[in-house]
């Protein structure tokens, strides 16, 4: 499995060649609080306006990288703010980061200190000063979350700029600056500050496609359609290509592609964009088989199918065994004890909830091989009976999740 490896990493680091423009989409519809979730905000005049009861407003979805654009007013001392990589619990500013949204102009804030003037990252980073409009005006931003970049612009001008692996090494307790993915959040203080025309553009990890196709690869999802997969009836509503990324919200059916595949390697990105429900979930022995104890879990499940069958499947989720079990395989009592053994990961290599991971399936014969995040999960294991060849499907199993940079070699 070392080459497979060393494919991993290949396709991991560089940057997106030239791109067609990024598409954004609405993150708020400015008449509802769809698809967001919280206390002491309300829609008026196309805006989400903060009341007096106003604490955390965040989205349902999480996100990983992305520009985030929008426009806010502040009326005069408003208060309020912007978090990012919000675990969903505690105060934003320490299990996120918060973006000082701020009328740093009050003569009650003359004492702030530098990190707490408008747009900079509080506790951590100060901004540049002297880019608010007057008090009552709208405002425009724009926040930039990608991978280790983290960059505000207001009104046109950059104000803000860090690297969270700068942040980490300079302020190593700070729980949010640990953290890769999380919901966006409006962080309330009882001041009407108000928002709107929020969109969102998300952004797929980097990949070096140049690197890939010399090493064999080539897209099996081209990031723009879904040319080469048969779409289910509707499909085209719940498995949405846009800037790079296959989105799918958990409400069709199962994708599968178009041709046949016999021995091959495939390589992509995935990450749940949704919490789950919390479900018990068994923890498994080396051997595949329950210990006997349960813990609570966020149930999320996908997987990948192989060779056109459900029972070898490669699955993806939350469990405590981790992602890369073949479940059909591990749970039929009519497998030996090698074969059930074989294809139960080896260490759960799951990164946290929301973050991308990398996985690599390679199906030689009736061998299996799965790394995830560069840790071998799958080491020949034997799926006896496997189909000879078939196609390759992405499972539908109700949990919101995200696919990118996926290519495939033949060997």
């Amino acid at each position: 499995m070392k080459s497979v490896i060393t494919i991993a990493l290949l396709l991991c680091v560089g940057s997106l060649g030239a791109a067609e423009k990024l598409k954004f989409v609405p993150l708020f519809n400015g008449k509802d609080l769809t698809g967001w979730t919280g206390e002491g905000y309300e829609v008026k005049d196309g805006a989400i306006v903060c009341t007096p009861q106003g604490k955390n407003l965040m989205t349902e979805a999480i996100y990983a990288n992305y520009v985030l654009d929008f426009e806010f007013k502040l009326p005069p001392g408003g208060n309020n703010g912007l978090g990012i990589h919000y675990s969903g619990t505690g105060n934003p500013a320490y299990t996120g980061m918060e973006i000082q949204v701020l009328d740093d102009t009050a003569e009650k804030y003359k004492d702030l200190k530098d990190y707490q003037f408008h747009g900079s990252i509080y506790t951590m980073v100060p901004a540049k000063k002297g880019h608010l409009k007057p008090v009552g005006e709208w405002n425009l931003q724009r926040v930039t979350v990608n991978g280790d970049e983290i960059k505000v612009e207001l009104n046109g001008t950059v104000i803000t700029e860090a690297k969270l692996s700068e942040l980490r090494k300079k302020f190593p307790k700070h729980e949010g600056a640990k953290r890769n993915s999380g919901h966006i959040t409006f962080c309330g203080h009882g001041d009407a500050v108000a928002y709107r025309a929020l969109k969102i553009c998300e952004l797929s990890p980097h990949a070096n496609v140049t690197g890939a196709v010399e090493a064999g690869f080539r897209p099996l999802f081209d990031g723009r359609t879904l040319k080469g997969f048969k779409v289910p009836e509707g499909g085209e509503e719940h498995w949405i290509p846009i800037n790079g990324i296959l989105k799918y919200d958990g409400k069709n059916k199962d994708l599968w592609t178009e041709k046949n595949y016999k021995d091959f390697t495939l390589a992509f990105d995935w990450r749940w964009t949704m919490p789950g429900p919390i479900k018990k979930r068994p923890i498994l022995g080396a051997d595949g088989n329950p210990t006997g104890e349960q813990v609570d879990v966020q149930e999320l499940d996908s997987g990948i199918y192989v060779r056109g069958s459900s029972k070898s499947q490669v699955n993806l989720w939350n469990w405590p065994v981790g992602s890369g079990e073949v479940y059909g395989y591990r749970t039929d009592g009519k497998q030996s004890a090698e074969v059930r053994a074989g294809v139960t990961p080896k260490v759960k290599a799951d990164h946290p909830i929301g973050d991308w991971n990398r996985m690599l399936i390679s199906v030689k014969g009736e061998t299996l091989n799965v790394s995830l995040n560069g840790k071998e999960v799958i080491i020949d294991a034997k799926l006896p009976g496997m189909n000879a060849e078939g196609p390759i499907g992405f499972q539908h199993h109700h949990a919101a999740i995200d696919f990118a940079n996926v290519y495939i070699r033949e060997d």
